[in-house]
């Protein structure tokens, strides 16, 4: 299927591992640029070398301001296609762990600096009436996971937030859409596995085996799948689709609206 993004311009955050580098993958496949940003060099290096054409490496901390100030000078006058919104999650924690400062650094990593990048990047895609935002969130914003009292409570403020903004610019030509994930194969899922087994004195990999067995598939996702709808969701095929939150789960949430 071709997604008629070949030569355009993306930024993709986080994307030397995991749901992000999935999402660069199958934006190359189709022929796009991408800006890729993450905070590791060496690794950006690596990539920028095995596809010199179509990647440029941004080393930074993109939930900071100056990094979000030197994302936009490095597109410049260009026009932006889209953006991947992705960044690593708080630490897992039951409520009564949590204490205040958990709380505002929660609020950092999660919410505000998604609001700047946003503020930042839409005025570009509204002045050529066209462009693509995915945020990558959690399915534990359908319905709670174990531990993750922080990123359930913060990734539901990015959801009024990009569902409201959604509306209010839905005739612009620019979208805005979530995508939920459950359970993967991913580095992130290492923080919710040390802390059950650490809960319930067992080993990471029986932790790891225990919460496959609970999911309706019987298996944690695989990061490429996602990919790929990510990346639909980029490209012009999904212009009839704006300020909704799709769940990657294996079929984990119960509700009839999951």
């Amino acid at each position: 299927m071709d997604l008629h993004i070949k030569d355009q311009l993306f930024v993709v955050c986080g994307a030397t591992s995991g749901f992000g580098n999935a999402v660069l993958k199958n934006l190359l496949t189709d022929g796009a640029k991408v800006i890729a940003i993450a905070r590791g060099q060496e690794k950006l290096d690596e990539l920028q070398k095995s596809n010199t054409d179509q990647i440029e490496a941004f080393c930074g901390d993109i939930t900071q301001s100056e990094t979000i100030c030197l994302l936009m000078e490095k597109i410049g006058k260009r026009k932006l296609s889209g953006a991947f919104v992705n960044a690593s999650g708080p630490p897992a924690m039951k409520t009564m762990e949590t204490k205040l400062a958990d709380w505002d650094n929660a609020y950092h990593q999660l919410l505000r600096w998604k609001v700047e990048l946003t503020q930042t990047l839409v005025p570009l895609m509204i002045k050529e009436s066209y462009g693509r935002m995915v945020f990558l969130e959690s399915s534990s914003v359908k319905q709670p996971i174990d531990n993750l009292v922080l990123s359930t409570s913060l990734r539901l403020s990015v959801v009024g937030f990009v569902k409201t903004l959604s509306q209010e610019i839905a005739e612009s030509g620019v979208t805005l859409n979530i995508i939920g994930p459950g359970y993967h194969e991913t580095p992130a899922i290492n923080r919710l596995l040390d802390k059950k087994a650490e809960q319930e004195n067992i080993t990471s990999q029986e932790a790891k085996n225990k919460i496959a067995s609970g999911i309706r598939m019987k298996r944690m996702g695989n990061p490429e799948d996602l990919g790929q709808l990510a990346t639909w969701l980029l490209s012009p095929s999904s212009g009839y689709i704006t300020g909704q939150t799709i769940s990657v789960d294996g079929g984990q949430i119960l509700g009839i609206h999951g």
